[in-house]
């Protein structure tokens, strides 16, 4: 870490105990502190506290915290034992849960601002506030968090604050917020249409599965007993591993590739679900490819060429990176296999990653239970990083499942199994396009190409042959006959980011033409119906990224 990026997560951290006994002084020692970090865009506290903060409080909290920094108090550390800790804490719940947690003889400090206000911490601060009266500070957002993360203890207020050294770093950073709100996902793919959720519980109640169907499926939990129960699809693994089991293999028969397009169930908990980059129910093109030994370099590169294919035709691949997501020898229990199996499985994979000239990271812990991964990385519009695509070597689970091959020497061996996804998850795919294109999609990827826009009612008759002709050739096409002004009905078809409006007037009628408005360019004059066609086929056919 630079030392500027190390002062300013000291500024920050320091200001994060200003926030902690800004909020005690505005609403009282019945306020119980938990934690309060630094993080990469600023600090945050988490409270215990009876008053619910909303944005009619953010002012409020701002003043007297800029009151705090005009005061010039003093950062003091002090070096306290656990008995005394404890006593100093006794008040604070979270502190002395954290302060029972520490071994015996570990040193603890405190830090006191002012004579009023004492917080455990292991540092370090600024030497007093008046050192932060520079400092470029913002209310961001309050939003409840659980104790340490767990959903089985109590509900905290988690006041979030963007902190930073430069008053224009804050300045950026707050427009880059407001540009990424521009083109969250979530929010500008529900306007658009493009996608929906609804917070439907008793689903397959609904369907009559439930009363009807309810022995053929997967159920976990029990109606008398637990909150929620749900029904799972299970993984495509070993029902295509059923397929290779299906018949006797020879080496002759390899390399063996399955692949489908299925639907999949993940237990996501709540608090982890956003949009369509987390759902509980996804869509996934996966493949497993069984191999030899021999084969698995040529297989995994086929298996990389394919998922490169995807992103540069998406406009992902400038995007993305590349994650080695090996195993922890350290949690052991987390996988099944021989360490010998491990550092074979991972070295074979180093081995093609370095052969192939695979620019990666290593993910330690990353892995899969059964084995090594290559993951293409993405990140949001928020900078929270996913897996988009993922591909995997397995040497473990043929074995578990009883899948052998013959080789040449008559010896009956396990493949090689590669798992791996092409366009990855469809839902998480489609919120990463929507918001690399803000919504504005590349005309052969947008939902409607051509918007067609009658003037008056006497162009109605042509637009709709129009609108035939267009979906003749395959394209996408609306027609807005809305009885409205036609400046309405362009700027209806720019907010909804249409690629084409096709304005239909007398003269179009005609002359057999169309009056062509494009997306970000404007008007482009008349041309004739044929020719038009011409060109955004073409244009659809390329899959130009514009």
């Amino acid at each position: 870490m630079s030392d500027n990026n190390e002062k300013q997560s000291m500024y920050r951290h320091s200001m994060s105990h200003v926030l902690a006994k800004a909020i005690k002084e505005l609403y009282g020692n019945d306020t119980k502190l938990a934690i309060g970090p630094a993080v990469d865009n600023g600090f945050y506290y988490d409270f215990d506290m009876e008053k619910s903060i909303s944005s009619d409080d953010y002012a409020n909290i701002e003043a007297k915290m800029k009151e705090i920094i005009e005061r010039n108090e003093d950062f003091i550390r002090k070096e306290v034992s656990k008995a005394e800790a404890l006593e100093m804490f006794k008040d604070e719940p979270y502190k002395v849960e954290l302060i029972n947690e520490l071994p015996e003889g570990e040193v603890i400090s405190v830090y006191y601002l002012g004579e009023d206000f004492v917080d455990l911490c292991r540092g370090p601060h600024v030497e007093n506030t008046k050192f932060l009266r520079g400092f470029a500070y913002k209310i961001n957002r309050v939003s409840g968090a659980y104790w340490r993360g767990s959903e089985k203890n109590k509900m905290l207020q988690r006041v979030y604050f963007y902190g930073f050294l430069d008053k224009n770093d804050l300045k950026k950073y707050i427009t880059a917020m407001e540009e990424a709100i521009k083109r969250d996902h979530n929010k500008l793919g529900r306007e658009l249409g493009i996608f929906t959720t609804v917070d439907m519980i008793d689903l397959y109640k609904v369907s009559g599965h439930w009363d009807h169907y309810k022995d053929g499926m997967f159920v976990l939990g029990d109606e008398e007993k637990d909150k929620e129960v749900f029904a799972l699809r299970p993984m495509t693994c070993p029902f295509q591993y059923q397929a290779y089991l299906n018949e006797t293999r020879s080496y002759k028969d390899l390399p063996l590739r399955y692949n489908e397009t299925s639907t999949l169930f993940r237990n996501e908990s709540s608090g982890e679900m956003h949009g369509l980059i987390r759902v509980r129910q996804f869509t996934i093109s996966e493949g497993h490819l069984m191999c030899t030994p021999e084969q698995l370099e040529s297989e995994f590169r086929g298996c990389l060429e394919l998922a490169v294919l995807m992103l540069k035709t998406l406009g992902l691949y400038e995007d993305s990176s590349y994650r080695f997501s090996q195993w922890d020898p350290e949690n052991r229990e987390k996988y099944i296999g021989t360490n010998e199996q491990w550092e074979e499985a991972q070295g074979v994979m180093k081995k093609i990653l370095d052969n192939l000239e695979i620019p990666y990271s290593i993910g330690v812990g990353e892995a899969a239970f059964y084995g090594p991964k290559l993951d293409i990385q993405i990140k949001n519009v928020w900078g929270k990083e996913d897996t988009l695509i993922t591909i995997q070597i397995d040497q473990l689970l043929a074995e578990k499942f009883g899948m052998e091959y013959t080789d040449k020497d008559g010896v009956k061996k396990n493949p090689y199994i590669i798992h791996r996804t092409s366009i990855g998850c469809y839902e998480r795919t489609l919120a990463y396009l929507i918001e690399k294109y803000a919504g504005a999609f590349p005309t052969w990827l947008a939902p409607t190409q051509v918007k067609i826009l009658n003037i008056a009612d006497a162009h109605l008759e042509y637009a709709q042959e129009l609108k035939a002709k267009l979906e003749g050739f395959g394209l996408r096409v609306e027609l807005d006959d809305r009885n409205e002004k036609i400046g309405k009905k362009i700027r209806d078809a720019q907010l909804e980011k249409v690629p084409y409006s096709l304005i239909i007037g007398d003269n179009e009628v005609k002359d057999n033409t169309v009056s062509v408005r494009k997306r970000f360019v404007g008007d482009m004059g008349i041309k004739p119906v044929d020719e038009f066609i011409s060109d955004i086929m073409k244009e659809v056919a390329s899959k130009a990224i514009n």
